[in-house]
């Protein structure tokens, strides 16, 4: 957990792409306990330097809904490092009709995960953006989700942290069922009022739903994979595929699981105290 400890801020990030590809990222697999889901592929490339004094560097994982990018994006804000998640880079490209839209539509629409050179050329690009603005660290979001991924941001990075987070699977599908977007501002909501008993073991948890404000109310929408088959089938390829990367990351020592006890106002706190942040909010809000 000696990571959670860096919080300096720092020059910025220097990406390039250079002739390192998946290859050198998989070439000691024949000595390894985990297996490619994928073959190499040396064309694949995702190149960076990772200077010593910089920020943060934290992966989140969990199932699709379970709220990756709330958490992810209320912990860059306190410690000042970019948010990066592959979900949104997937809609941003399919909202922009360029060369991909039309292969990731049908993939996403089908609830399949994004293939690796997708995945990998997004990420890669909006790594170029951010050495553009002098960003320093990061919170990855959505990546990796295969061994394969993650050996090849092994290969090339030093993830500090990997936070799992983990709920109920029937308050899992609630929660994606209930989620929507505004038309207008692309704020993201959730309409669902989730009060589930706890039972067989299971904690009871309740969620209040997370509301628009008034103006956002009359123009709400469904993303079109938050259907019920979709989501199963999401979380399925999720659960088969997410295994390995754990085991991973928790033989690096880096895994740290943390269930969801609740809604934010439950969640949030226990979340800093895992993560020995609690302290750190507090003088940053002084500081302000």
């Amino acid at each position: 957990m000696a990571a959670i400890t860096r919080l300096s801020k720092s020059s910025s990030i220097t990406i390039s792409y250079l002739s390192r590809c998946l290859s050198s990222a998989v070439a000691s697999e024949a000595n390894s306990p985990y297996k490619s889901l994928f073959p190499p592929k040396p064309n694949l490339k995702l190149i960076r330097k990772d200077p010593e004094d910089r920020n943060v560097q934290w992966v989140f994982l969990g199932c699709p809904g379970v709220g990756k990018g709330t958490y992810a994006s209320r912990l860059c804000k306190l410690l000042g490092v970019p948010h990066i998640a592959t979900g949104d880079l997937v809609r941003e490209e399919l909202a922009s009709s360029g060369p991909l839209s039309q292969q990731l539509s049908e993939i996403v629409n089908q609830g399949k995960l994004v293939s690796d050179e997708l995945i990998v050329s997004l990420l890669s690009k909006r790594l170029e953006v951010g050495e553009a603005k002098g960003e320093s660290g990061f919170i990855l979001d959505g990546f990796p989700r295969t061994i394969n991924q993650a050996e090849i941001l092994d290969g090339v990075t030093n993830i500090d942290l990997v936070v799992n987070l983990k709920i109920r699977e029937d308050v899992l599908m609630a929660k994606c069922l209930g989620r929507r977007i505004c038309s207008e501002c692309s704020g993201n909501f959730n309409v669902a009022s989730i009060n589930v008993k706890g039972e067989n073991g299971n904690p009871g948890i309740s969620m209040a739903p997370l509301l628009p404000p008034p103006h956002c109310m009359s123009k709400l929408i469904t993303r079109s994979d938050d259907t019920e088959a979709v989501v199963k089938e999401r979380l399925r390829v999720y659960n088969e595929k997410s295994q390995p990367v754990e085991d991973f990351y928790r033989s690096q020592g880096k895994l740290l699981e943390f269930d969801l006890p609740g809604g934010i106002p439950e969640s949030w706190p226990k979340l800093l105290e895992a993560l020995n942040l609690d302290d750190y909010e507090e003088q940053q809000a002084a500081a302000a």
